[in-house]
């Protein structure tokens, strides 16, 4: 049944949509990009073909694994928030995002979104800079996916009151406001962090601490859910859903970090392998800190933990030597869980421990990088802490106030002027109801969706 009130908030996403794909229908098609002088590697274009989808399996992941965790009346509307993310950040790419994170650098500070206006110029152009054998398309597609899932990773914090709608435009708002000029900053070789010396293999400055800020921004002007004033308990809907997220998650960040080696070549497979000994690391050490603590080693522990290894390694990956990743993930882990602790201790209702886990894990990971960063792992790096350089660990010490500050504040901001455009929480009573039901008209029972009936 068609809803009939319709008004302004209801009708303008449609009506975007159209003109943008009216537009679209005027842009003329260009030539693929022809390798007539010889610099294209196929290997390393195949691997970044799979790279990307790698990538893209990890926003499916996501959602398996926040979905699994909350209570089983929002597991729907939680999954939907991280997935819906491929088609209203894969718009946003195709007609200026690109051009804002990676287009002619304006002052170090953003990407001219002219340079490639619906993605002209990028079939024929020229190689990126820093990807010279594989086609500037792959590339872009390749960035795309870091896109779309750094939105997706803030649901977890704000899930279970906070209406869809309103999610839709932080979502355009961020990846345009926050997302664009961190990643310009980051990894344009005009960026102005990208000069100063900073560095970031694959996302632990523009994917996790700008995710992990707007996720504490988000909690913070949402407040508190009603379960959390009261103190209930509320017991995860599906661990094996998040079991199952847990190995798309890993699995994909294999082409989230070797992918970022741009090529088929020795540092990719030195990627792989930092990544994958971090998460296992960091789930052990997750797991092996509750039971010291008193606890059973749990699934979730586990689970959580890997993920957090798989965050603090992700700026690193590149960098450093597999051997310091085992420290890496075990760290990352320990300064995750007791940060965990501390937020269970105050009013702050991050829902899914966004911030203790991906903030506060990409902020780790940002300062590994300072310290285990090897010149013999990666030659166009720098030597860390470890090996006596102090300038460059203070140099990434900046970087990351000055990515936690931006992405904290204008994440800040996006959310309070959306609360005063759009209702940005659902009703006490939809809260109560749940969010599958009342924003969705759909219901998560026992691993069976069904659709809720009309009123």
């Amino acid at each position: 049944m068609y809803q009939k009130k319709l008004n302004f908030y209801n009708v303008a996403p449609f009506v975007i949509l159209l003109i943008i794909a009216v537009l679209a229908i005027f842009v003329p098609a260009e030539q693929s990009y022809i390798d007539s002088q010889a610099v294209y590697n196929g290997a390393d274009i195949a691997w970044i073909i799979v790279a990307t989808a790698l990538v893209f399996l990890m926003t499916p992941g996501l959602a398996f694994f926040y979905g699994g965790m909350v209570h089983r009346k929002n597991v729907i509307s939680t999954m939907i928030k991280s997935v819906v993310a491929t088609g209203v950040v894969s718009i946003i790419w195709i007609t200026v995002g690109y051009s804002l994170c990676f287009g002619e650098s304006i002052g170090g500070l953003i990407g001219n979104p002219t340079t490639h206006l619906f993605m002209r110029g990028i079939n024929g152009g020229a190689p990126w800079s820093l990807a010279p054998t594989i086609p500037l398309g792959l590339f872009a597609m390749f960035q795309l996916m870091f896109a779309i899932i750094t939105p997706g990773l803030v649901v977890g914090a704000v899930a279970e009151r906070v209406k869809f709608t309103s999610y839709i435009l932080f979502i355009v708002l961020f990846s345009l406001l926050v997302y664009a000029p961190l990643a310009h900053w980051t990894w344009h070789p005009e960026g102005f962090l990208f000069k100063m010396g900073a560095l970031d293999f694959a996302g632990g400055t523009v994917v996790h601490i700008s995710a992990g800020c707007a996720a504490l921004a988000g909690a913070l002007v949402l407040k508190r859910r009603k379960a959390h004033l009261d103190q209930i308990e509320i017991p995860p809907a599906n661990i094996p859903y998040v079991l199952i997220g847990t190995g798309l998650l890993w699995f994909g960040w294999f082409g989230f970090n070797a992918g970022s080696a741009l090529g088929a070549n020795s540092l990719a497979v030195s990627a792989f392998a930092t990544t994958n000994t971090a998460a296992a690391s960091a789930g052990l050490s997750w797991m092996f800190f509750d039971v010291m603590r008193g606890k059973k080693p749990s699934v979730l522990g586990f689970c959580i933990g890997a993920v957090v290894g798989l965050v603090a390694i992700t700026p690193s990956a590149g960098f450093v030597a597999v051997p310091q990743s085992i420290f890496i993930g075990f760290i990352a882990a320990i300064i995750s869980n007791y940060a965990v602790f501390l937020k269970s201790k105050s009013s702050l209702d991050d829902t899914l421990d966004v911030f203790p886990c991906h903030g506060v894990g990409g902020m780790v990971g940002i300062l590994m990088t300072g310290i285990f960063a090897s010149k013999s792992v990666n030659g166009i790096g720098d030597d860390g802490l470890l090996y006596g350089n102090t300038a460059f660990f203070f140099t990434q010490v900046k970087a990351l106030f000055i990515a936690v500050a931006y992405s904290f504040t204008v994440s800040l901001g996006i959310f309070k002027l959306i609360s005063i455009m759009l209702p940005l929480r659902v009703s006490s009573e939809e809260e109560e109801l749940g969010l599958d039901a009342t924003q969705h008209n759909e219901k998560y029972l026992q691993g069976t969706l069904l659709v809720a009936e009309n009123d």
